[in-house]
């Protein structure tokens, strides 16, 4: 029987997409699993994969048109199925809605690298509208040739945008590969101290046209903040001996080529703190709350024009090697848009840092239907009284963002207070984990 190829619906937004290219023709062989088309929705330009094995034998929408969702795109002669005859019944049946049967499924197409210490974002939306601008440039010749350099898409362009040879850069990626934490070492003191002057203005008004992505995180922002009474605690977390750990930790990981970075210490303390107060790690439907026994969660990764939010599921089952590396190749496959659709959604609360960029606090809008999500700022030596003397001390300053409707301001409390315990005390999540 003839399988057809419709457009799916990726999100609770999404009402259709645009085709934007064929990646077969009529005619062609197709397996289960190929890619055959890209499709832009509201939030990526994604590759659609079919279900079904067979010839493609008829293509009902033509590159460039947009489409409703559900609504039919091709149609693969299966089995024994004439391809001829379908694309007969196929033209004469004329554009439709889908009989039945599992839609096509999208997976990203594209090329970049993030590492997990981007991750930020004063707002969590999970979104992944295809970055816009020029393509990557290659690096100066001399730098190309002679020692191949393992390399990120990312880091390669970072690189070349600060005249770095790749070559003089140790790799703390998998195998070696040289990723943005490696160029931001050796950037980061440098420009912590620099101030950018700003460029005389040209005198002239520019309009700039709103992406489908910062389309789709404007309405689903103002919905949020429309429907859901939020509300804000912050914390100050000493997180000194944290860090103090953090080093020696990373010294005897080195011939591994894993290291480690507070934010892996922060979401795995999260983790567990979420695994001590379900009333958090919850989702709010507007009839009924459901608690989670696992923790699936969102982290905001940063990418040209707005964030997506990919998924790390069932964190709370993992050591801080297993976060450390699964948490680089999620974002890496987030910034590069090759997600799959269940590491875009099911998540039970969110992170969202801007430490990175010397932000000391900050609060986060609520990705719903969660009832919360963590902002983390920098880590940053302040003032502290020890035991009746001023000393400087590592302090991270965390605020949460809650929805009333679920969560009371004892419960918040509670919660950060257990947070903080972990962060401050990081031995006790070895006798919860």
């Amino acid at each position: 029987m003839p399988a057809e190829i419709t457009m799916p619906q990726l999100s609770d937004t999404m009402t259709e997409g645009t085709l934007v290219k064929w990646l077969k023709k009529e005619g062609d062989r197709v397996e289960s699993g190929d890619k055959i088309a890209e499709v832009e929705t509201d939030k990526a330009v994604m590759e659609m994969e079919s279900f079904e094995s067979g010839t493609l034998a008829a293509i009902l929408v033509p590159e460039g048109q947009k489409v409703a969702v559900g609504s039919v795109m091709a149609v693969v002669a299966t089995g024994k199925d004439d391809p001829a005859e379908v694309k007969q019944q196929a033209a004469a049946a004329g554009p439709r809605r889908a009989r039945s049967g599992p839609p096509a499924t999208l997976e990203a197409a594209s090329t970049g690298e993030i590492h997990e210490a981007d991750y930020v974002g004063h707002v969590a939306v999970a979104t992944g509208q295809q970055p816009a601008g020029p393509p990557l440039p290659k690096l100066p010749e001399n730098v190309a040739r002679g020692v191949r350099v393992r390399i990120s898409p990312l880091a390669r362009r970072m690189a070349a945008e600060k005249n770095i040879d790749p070559r003089t850069l140790l790799g703390s990626g998998p195998g070696g590969r040289v990723v943005v934490q490696d160029v931001l070492a050796l950037t980061d003191t440098a420009a912590a101290r620099s101030v950018p002057l700003p460029h005389p203005g040209s005198g002239q008004t520019q309009t700039v046209p709103v992406t489908k992505m910062r389309a789709a995180i404007g309405k689903a922002l103002q919905s949020s903040k429309q429907r859901i009474p939020h509300f804000y605690e912050t914390v100050e977390a000493d997180v000194e001996e944290l860090s103090a750990m953090r080093l020696r930790m990373n010294q005897m990981l080195e011939p591994q080529n894993i290291h480690l970075s507070l934010a892996d210490f922060v979401v795995k303390a999260l983790a567990m703190t979420l695994l001590a107060h379900p009333a958090l790690n919850a989702t709010f439907n507007g009839i009924e709350v459901t608690r989670y026994g696992d923790v699936h969660l969102g982290i905001a990764v940063a990418v040209p024009d707005g964030l997506i939010v990919p998924v790390l599921r069932n964190i709370h089952l993992m050591g801080l090697k297993e976060i450390r590396q699964r948490s680089v190749d999620l974002a890496e496959r987030a910034r590069a848009q090759k997600l799959r659709q269940e590491e875009m959604s099911g998540a039970t609360f969110t992170v969202t840092n801007l430490g990175r960029y010397g932000v000391k606090e900050f609060s986060a809008i609520i990705n719903p239907p969660e009832v919360g999500i963590l902002a983390v700022g920098a880590a940053e030596k302040r003032p502290a009284v020890r035991n009746g003397q001023l000393v400087a001390r590592t302090m991270m300053s965390l605020t949460l963002s809650a929805d009333h409707r679920v969560v009371d301001g004892a419960m918040a409390a509670e919660f950060l207070r257990t947070l903080k315990q972990f962060l401050e005390e990081p031995g006790m999540m070895l006798v919860f984990a």
